[in-house]
């Protein structure tokens, strides 16, 4: 049997087994003080009404954060709230010790609104998707 015939789609089990393995592997490289280091951080952002019309989600990972979403409602937006959001992560990033942050966006996103909060261009994907660029950001902290 090739191994091409025993490549198959994970279950969550099996899924959740490779990622255990290479979080092992990777501990075995990660300075002792910062190896366990992994937390969720969500923020939400409500309106006087309760109704959530923004948020940011993110993830610690040993000395930094990666932002996965940050998202504001249209009928809120250009009002400070995205950068209300994005300070208090960066915040929270400085009060554990991180040393940066990161995160990744569209040409029809935010480009611009993270490059006048600081953050810089690691790195361009052209076409993706098709037509658009894919933009990674880090800044220092």
């Amino acid at each position: 049997m090739t191994l091409e015939n025993q490549v198959s789609r994970s279950s969550k089990d099996e899924a959740r087994f490779v990622r255990n393995k290479l979080i092992e592997f990777n501990a075995k490289h990660i300075p002792e003080d910062i190896r366990t280091r992994y937390e969720e951080i969500n923020l939400t952002l409500k309106n006087d009404d309760g109704q959530v019309i923004g948020g940011l989600l993110s993830v610690l990972c040993w000395n930094w954060v990666e932002v996965d979403i940050l998202w504001v409602d249209q009928s809120y937006r250009g009002k400070g709230y995205g950068s209300q959001l994005l300070g208090e992560i960066e915040q929270i990033a400085k009060d554990k010790k991180c040393t940066f942050i990161q995160l990744n966006t569209f040409t029809f996103q935010a480009p611009d609104f993270y490059e006048k909060h600081g953050y810089e261009v690691i790195g361009v994907i052209d076409d993706a998707p098709r037509g658009f660029k894919h933009y990674y950001y880090k800044k220092n902290i």
